[in-house]
């Protein structure tokens, strides 16, 4: 029993916007890559080296700034924030998609199907093949980490969407009547890859199809070709990164060392189990079970890339950013073991996700209603000691947003346990359904408790009740991030400060460190400081310009 489409594509719309709509920039990856798409947007920055303020924001990449920039400028009468984000929408959407037709293709090759039996009757293998590439779908939306990630506009998302993308391609090839979508998606996955910061998952990513495609026992037509075709594809995308000065991963082994070196293995493992739950174990279970056909492509494939992006992990630095590549064929894997998975092993799955997040939605709705009523006190009063001087706002939107999520996680459970068929994607329904249903609520109840939290718009408010809005204000010591915000939210026009050569803009707004140094400038006198209300070393100091000697040395920019 295949999931209805329109279910299906509805289920992924619930999880898809929410997170992208209404959001501000958050601290700090997001903001920072924010920034960075704004300042290309604007013509202020090169788009061979995204920077903001002349400040490189740390991101080896580049097609998620083009994506970024080129949708601001094609949308200047939309909000600047929303109009970034519209190539991350479609990126999301990619991902799930190519997520659904890898596994529909990995389903369809013959080790991966149902044993035949003697009188018949066993699944029909399209039948199969689509309930698995749903069972594999609901997988990946069902990942505790995916949620946040997903829904930032950074090169992590791009990577995520390309990963997903060669995937399908390298999965397709046998299966496909159209030779040329897979050959097309592969060079797109490969060359966005490379584009998008990881040109080394690129690499291995095509490397490891060859031996993958050496090592599967079925017999395909043309698999010479195919081999030759991936293999260029690799190479040329490894030319198109060389050429940009992408290629940052550099085998320096004394630098990998001492990134792994200063993990702690505790919170490896942490990581490792709650961002990729409930995928990790179920995956697990799949290895255990067809461990006689490693070699089979449907599990070689998903394996490989796992193995990759875990390996990757352990020696990178951005842990959680890295590993969200490996939702993708983990969620593949996790997929072929529902076919193999006891009752009981089922229906512990079942009340352990309705118990985990009927609890959370709860607490989300409980914390909610304290904030409008002050009902229960405690609940308020810790989101007051947390956020201080925040003051709830009651949006009709949000609030019918949320209530319809909720009654239909309710109609999601009575449905799971009533008497039905028995499809192969039940065990995953409700995961998926309570990651989701957890995603909006936080999403639209939640919001503005995130936006003050963890955005820059409280901050900057108190910088424009000193300086007026669209004011030339220059900056000294700043992050990205904070100067994304203040051009972002307040619509300053900000100039880099120079202690010899200052540019002729009236304000200043220095990153605190530098107060000693501006002592010695009488030409700029301090009228007040800013903090971020729930980060006491996120300080900002405005200073306004006095008049002085008129041999004093200024430059413009």
């Amino acid at each position: 029993m295949r999931l209805p489409r329109l279910a299906l594509l509805l289920f992924c719309l619930a999880y898809v916007l929410p997170g992208f709509v209404g959001r501000d920039p958050w601290k700090t990856v997001d903001a920072l890559a924010f920034g960075t798409m704004q300042e290309m947007g604007l013509g202020l920055a090169p788009w061979l080296s995204p920077q903001t303020l002349a400040q490189h924001g740390g991101f080896d990449s580049l097609l998620p700034f083009w994506l970024g920039a080129a949708s601001m400028q094609a949308l200047p009468f939309m909000d600047a924030a929303l109009a970034a984000r519209l190539p991350f929408i479609a990126l999301l959407a990619l991902a799930l998609g190519a997520m659904w037709y890898a596994v529909y293709h990995l389903a369809r090759s013959p080790q991966a199907q149902p044993v035949a039996f003697a009188f018949g009757g066993e699944a029909n293998p399209q039948a199969y093949a689509r309930a698995l590439a749903d069972a594999a779908l609901l997988a990946l939306i069902a990942c505790l980490g995916l949620a946040q990630l997903s829904h930032e506009a950074t090169p992590a998302l791009a990577q995520l969407a390309f990963t997903a993308l060669t995937l399908y391609g390298l999965s397709a090839a046998p299966t496909d009547r159209r030779p040329w979508r897979p050959t097309l998606a592969v060079a797109a996955g490969l060359l966005g890859l490379a584009l998008s910061g990881a040109p080394s998952i690129a690499l291995l990513f095509g490397l490891g199809a060859l031996v993958v495609d050496r090592l599967d026992p079925a017999p395909v037509a043309g698999r010479t070709v195919w081999r030759l075709q991936v293999l260029a594809l690799t190479v040329g995308a490894m030319a198109v990164a060389w050429s940009l000065d992408l290629w940052h991963w550099r085998l320096d082994l004394a630098e990998w060392g001492q990134a792994a070196s200063q993990k702690s293995s505790g919170g490896l493992a942490r990581l490792f189990i709650w961002f990729m739950w409930p995928a990790w174990p179920l995956a697990l279970w799949t290895l255990w079970r067809w461990r006689r056909q490693l070699g089979s492509r449907h599990i070689a494939l998903p394996l490989w890339f796992a193995a990759v992006v875990s390996v990757a992990t352990l020696l990178g630095t951005a842990s959680d950013r890295g590993l969200l590549l490996a939702l993708p064929p983990l969620a593949a894997l996790a997929a072929f073991a529902l076919p193999t998975l006891g009752r009981s092993v089922a229906s512990l799955i079942d009340w352990f996700t309705l118990i985990f997040f009927t609890l959370c939605g709860t607490a989300i709705w409980v914390v909610w209603i304290a904030l409008h009523t002050g009902v229960p006190r405690q609940p308020a009063v810790n989101v007051k000691r947390l956020l201080p001087g925040f003051e709830p706002d009651f949006s009709l939107i949000a609030f019918l947003v949320a209530l319809a999520a909720t009654l239909a996680w309710a109609w999601l459970v009575k449905w799971r346990t009533g008497r039905h068929r028995s499809p192969i994607w039940k065990s995953l329904v409700l995961p998926a359904g309570g990651a989701t249903l957890c995603w909006l609520l936080l999403m639209s109840l939640w919001l503005p408790l995130f936006n003050y939290g963890r955005g820059y718009a409280p901050a900057v408010d108190k910088v424009l009740a000193v300086v007026n809005r669209q004011a030339c204000v220059a900056t000294l010591g700043l992050s990205t991030a904070q100067s994304a915000a203040l051009r972002y939210h307040g619509q300053l026009i900000l100039r880099p400060h120079y202690l010899v050569a200052a540019p002729t803009c009236p304000f200043l707004v220095a990153d605190r460190a530098f107060q000693n140094k501006l002592k010695g400038q009488p030409q700029w006198t301090a009228v007040g400081g800013v903090r971020r209300p729930t980060d006491k070393s996120d300080d900002m100091l405005i200073y306004r310009r006095t008049p002085t000697h008129p041999a004093e040395v200024i430059a413009s920019e």
